[in-house]
């Protein structure tokens, strides 16, 4: 994944709170995943559940997607977010959903042919299913047969010493995981920072899972 969080760790972090979570860059939040273990019991996960325990903030992330809705996200030194939606992505705002996603998986395509493999008009990205090495995920945005529009936005990332705007271009499938799902967001990344090439682009597969408030807490 595109590396954001360079910051010297011997500085202070900032003071600020940030997002709904009100939380700062170098602050902590505490996760619980015991709800999510429980739903998944039954279940096979792609990848080994995240264990429960503190979320130290390296950088933070948002989103306009809509004149009422602000997507914000929280990210370690290990580049697992917390993804908040909320009307206005202001400290103490109402958090409407909140989930988890941890890395699975990064490509970077080699040329202009490997990238119309992926996202061209009948690239890999937003066909109603993806099979992950035999593990197979159905689309959540978007219905019908044909190959969906992909999900397009910049995200102003601010790790505590520069921001960076990160050009996304994403589609989100799931699959049942005991009582609970399991989700693929697929998104291809494109530092702006670097130009307009595909220079410093990459295709990155996160793993994750819905939460509720109750489930995240500033320390």
């Amino acid at each position: 994944m595109i590396g954001w969080f360079g910051r010297d760790k011997n500085e202070k972090p900032l003071p600020r709170e940030l997002g709904p979570l009100s939380a700062a860059v170098g602050g902590a939040l505490e996760i619980d995943f015991l709800s999510l273990e429980a739903e998944a019991l039954s279940g096979e996960p792609a990848m080994p559940l995240p264990l429960s325990g503190p979320f130290i903030i390296a950088g933070y992330g948002e989103i306009s997607l809509d004149a009422a809705t602000v997507l914000s996200r929280y990210y370690d030194e290990d580049h697992r977010m917390i993804q908040v939606m909320s009307t206005s992505g202001q400290p103490g705002d109402a958090v409407d959903d909140i989930s988890f996603y941890q890395p699975w998986d990064s490509v970077v395509p080699a040329g202009q042919s490997e990238w119309r493999r992926w996202t061209g008009p009948d690239g890999l990205i937003g066909q109603p299913s993806y099979d992950a090495d035999g593990i197979l995920y159905s689309r959540f945005w978007g219905e019908g047969p044909e190959r969906a529009q992909l999900v397009e936005f910049v995200e102003k990332v601010d790790d505590g010493e520069e921001q960076r705007s990160i050009h996304q271009t994403c589609m989100l499938y799931y699959r049942p995981l005991g009582s609970t799902r399991e989700m693929l967001l697929i998104n291809v990344e494109r530092d702006l920072d670097l130009g307009q090439s595909q220079a410093g682009s990459s295709v990155e597969f996160l793993i994750g899972y819905g939460l509720t408030p109750a489930d995240v807490r500033r320390v």
